[in-house]
């Protein structure tokens, strides 16, 4: 009985030791295999980042401009007043009134004729072409960058809020149509807070001047 007890002792210890071995073999051969396709890895950095399509690049906008494995030409370009943007072997290109992806596809036309197959990628790093005035009874009145779907509340934080004496009930936003016309929306504080006319708190557009008296 004690000579089968010992066979079995000696038994679980040779499995155990082959099964760790084999693990060890496995994880060597996984780690191997990685050093010998370095970019299978690395390309995964190279993978395009989401757009909001619906955002248009302005004038003063800052971009993010990368070409996956050219530094020198990755950096961070301002939109200038004429609404073009300058880069190594590309040139000038126009970049006002575009979105990121439909930019990011005239560098690459541009670079195929230096580069084999350019990466490009395209991000708004500072938006500084859209943004929203707040003047009055507020804290902090001045003009803001528009980066998200604000809407007048938002606005209304972001400006700290109404002093002691605001007429809370009497705002308005002033906002211009492309034709230049001036329509003024009204928005009651109060009654907002009370859990009415809660439809009166509308996205702040590009330009719109919110006033509280």
């Amino acid at each position: 009985m004690k000579f089968n007890a010992l066979q079995a002792l000696f038994l679980g210890a040779a499995v155990f030791i082959a099964g760790g071995r084999t693990a060890q073999a496995q994880e060597t051969a996984g780690v191997n295999a990685v050093a010998q396709n370095p970019g299978s890895q690395a390309d995964m950095g190279a993978s395009d980042k989401a757009h909001d399509e619906k955002y248009i690049i302005g004038n003063d906008d800052v971009l993010s401009i990368s070409v996956w494995k050219e530094p020198d030409l990755t950096k961070a370009v301002p939109v200038r007043s004429d609404g073009k943007i300058s880069l190594p072997l590309v040139g000038e290109l126009q970049a006002t009134g575009k979105s990121p992806s439909q930019l990011e596809r005239d560098i690459t036309e541009k670079l195929k004729n230096f580069i084999t197959t350019p990466e490009v990628n395209v991000i708004v790093q500072q938006v500084n072409s859209r943004k929203f005035n707040i003047l009055g009874e507020v804290s902090k009145p001045g003009s803001f960058p528009l980066t998200a779907s604000t809407t007048i509340m938002d606005a209304i934080a972001v400006a700290g809020g109404f002093k002691d004496f605001a007429k809370k009930s009497g705002v308005y936003i002033l906002r211009k149509s492309p034709d230049g016309h001036e329509s003024r929306l009204n928005f009651n504080y109060k009654a907002f807070i009370k859990g009415k006319n809660s439809d009166q708190n509308i996205r702040i557009e590009p330009n719109d001047t919110i006033i509280v008296p």
